[in-house]
């Protein structure tokens, strides 16, 4: 980069609550625009999450090392509680990263965008949409078919199936 050029920082937040092959198509998709991705793993004390932040942490890390040695885009984790357009302006981002899986994420997320866009308006929200093949995942959804003793290898990573079998098996 000359000095010229700007650095592209995206913020890309979310629970997380396992990172599944869906989060992978995003951060795919966005490692292709930016310099640098922040995963930014929200804590939100109403909800009790399945992976502890640190667990969350680390699979998040290890499911995106082919990515990064792809791309030569940069992605760290962070934490972060309250507003994502707050906790981008914190992290030095100026660009908010959503996946989006079909319309009724895209009128929620223009919504945002929009609110975001008031409130902190360096900060642009970029929709990135989901390809074909991951558009039906969701955390929750994979979650319950681990709970309930399912193969979920076909929508996680390795590392991310072989963490919820071990978490299930405890149970």
């Amino acid at each position: 980069m000359t000095p010229a050029a700007k650095s592209r920082t995206a913020l890309y937040t979310g629970s997380f609550d396992p990172v599944t092959n869906g989060h992978l198509d995003v951060l795919r998709a966005g490692a292709a625009c930016c310099d640098k991705i922040i995963v930014a793993i929200g804590i939100n004390p109403g909800k009790t999450p399945l992976f502890s932040v640190e667990e969350k942490t680390r699979l998040i890390v290890e499911s995106t090392r082919d990515i990064v040695a792809a791309t030569g885009c940069v992605i760290e984790t962070a934490i972060f509680a309250g507003l994502a357009v707050t906790a981008a302006g914190d992290m030095g981002a100026t660009i908010l990263l959503r996946g989006l899986r079909d319309g009724s994420d895209l009128d929620y997320e223009m919504q945002m965008a929009g609110m975001n866009g008031v409130m902190a308006p360096a900060v642009q929200t970029v929709f990135l949409p989901a390809s074909p093949a991951v558009r039906h995942i969701t955390a929750t959804l994979v979650r319950q078919i681990a709970a309930m003793g399912g193969d979920v290898s076909a929508f996680t990573p390795p590392v991310v199936a072989k963490a919820l079998t071990a978490k299930f098996s405890k149970r």
